[in-house]
């Protein structure tokens, strides 16, 4: 189970959205696992994520209590993958966010070689998650599925906003401000890139994807014209 299961949309709309999660299991494996998470991680920065997670201490890109909200546009949006992986300092679930198959597919398959003795979860699509079983020469455990929205869904935000404000399983990207990026986007003051830069440092574990964001909102920004 993991909170990624809740991202909105359908099975093409994570063609470019790949998770991959390693966790200790408290009472089992935790011992020492500090250097196995950082081996994970090193090994998934190897194939070129997008972004990099640790839930005790946030993503490649994260908030500052340093600096004013005006900074978002000022700031240095290029993420920070050393100091993720330089952080890790206590059990925890890392992540490893890719826009490729490919990239997921090597980077489970290099981790299933290094036989870190951790729990390995994937989350995309069930068909993207069976070849990154495949071409790690395992078959898949288990699949969990989300059971979508219920109940009075005609007061729920667009689309393209759930897709949006979804990306952080633990709510910390409110659905007004994913609107006000698409707003702002649409109106021609943000680039999609820059949208994305500050959402994803809402998300406090790290498995916002930038490039699927960007997606959204390029997608959103083409419907107005």
């Amino acid at each position: 189970m993991t909170n990624t299961l809740h991202r909105f949309g359908d099975a093409r709309s994570f063609r470019d959205d790949f998770i991959v999660f390693a966790i200790a299991s408290r009472g089992k494996n935790e011992i020492d696992s500090v250097p196995k998470l950082k081996k994970f991680l090193e090994i998934a920065l190897k194939h070129k994520p997008v972004n990099l997670g640790d839930s005790r201490h946030g993503g490649a890109l994260r908030a500052s209590k340093s600096l004013n909200p005006l900074s978002h546009w000022s700031r240095n949006d290029t993420p920070d993958f050393d100091n993720v992986i330089a952080g890790v300092d206590t059990p925890t679930t890392c992540a490893a966010v890719f826009d490729n198959l490919e990239a997921a597919e090597a980077c489970t398959k290099e981790v299933r070689e290094a036989e870190l003795g951790l729990s390995i979860n994937i989350s995309t699509s069930v068909n993207g998650a069976q070849e990154c079983c495949k071409a790690a020469g395992i078959c898949r455990h288990s699949a969990g599925y989300s059971l979508g929205f219920e109940g009075k869904t005609e007061y729920l935000p667009s689309s393209d906003v759930l897709k949006v404000a979804t990306m952080c399983g633990h709510g910390m990207i409110s659905t007004s401000l994913a609107k006000k990026m698409i707003d702002w986007v649409k109106e021609g003051r943000r680039t999609p890139k820059q949208a994305s830069s500050v959402l994803a440092r809402f998300c406090s574990c790290g498995v916002f994807n930038p490039s699927r964001s960007t997606r959204i909102l390029e997608e959103a920004r083409g419907r107005s014209k």
